[in-house]
């Protein structure tokens, strides 16, 4: 089975893959500091909760950045409640436009709590990873609660129409390490979504 189908499996069920293993599900009680600033909600209320940040580089910008391969970028991030386990777990859905690469790229995966270490410098981030080693992304607030920073190492993504092609790395480099991203409604992360399901959830948020 191509990686893509792995990932498109893996986010059908990764909230009770979160629950049993422990290693991506946190108690609702100890985790809602940096969760209620980045979706600007209580999450421990509600049984599903999602927030979505785009951001679309302009001309001005991208010719101030030469070396930047993104011309947008769009992250949906989810939070849901396991009320058995009384867990809350995290997942994430990256989309990518490149500015000389025709397509639409996007990822998905499991977020951990937010955490701070001896790199942050006192920030708390919350790492997000794609299974069987395809990197992630490190998730902060930016200056305001309408921004979010996305700290970018590599990343495996794969073309949206192509599921089950190799897919490629997208690598931070000069200008694609840091991104800074505008809390935006719902509707505009939607187009990540495929499943119906989720997509009716979304609705009522």
């Amino acid at each position: 089975m191509k990686r893509r189908s792995l990932a498109a499996l893996a986010a059908s069920v990764l909230l009770t893959v979160m629950a049993g293993s422990g290693a991506c599900a946190h108690d609702v009680k100890k985790d809602s500091g940096f969760t209620k600033r980045l979706f600007a909600a209580d999450v421990s209320k509600q049984k599903k909760s999602y927030v979505c940040f785009v951001r679309k580089y302009d001309a001005a910008h991208l010719a101030g950045h030469p070396l930047q391969k993104v011309s947008a970028m769009t992250l949906l991030i989810n939070a849901e409640i396991d009320p058995e386990q009384q867990s809350l777990g995290y997942s994430f859905r990256l989309g990518v436009k490149f500015r000389n690469r025709p397509g639409d790229f996007d990822s998905s995966g499991s977020c951990g709590s937010a955490q701070v270490n001896d790199e942050t410098k006192g920030k708390e981030q919350m790492h997000c990873g794609v299974d069987c080693d395809g990197g992630g992304i490190a998730v902060e607030m930016g200056k305001t609660d309408s921004t979010v920073l996305v700290r970018l190492d590599s990343i495996r993504i794969w073309r949206n129409n192509k599921p089950d092609d190799e897919g490629l790395n997208l690598s931070g480099g000069a200008d694609d390490r840091v991104f800074r991203l505008d809390r935006v409604p719902l509707e505009m992360c939607r187009a990540l979504v495929t499943d119906r399901k989720e997509l009716a959830a979304m609705r009522t948020k």
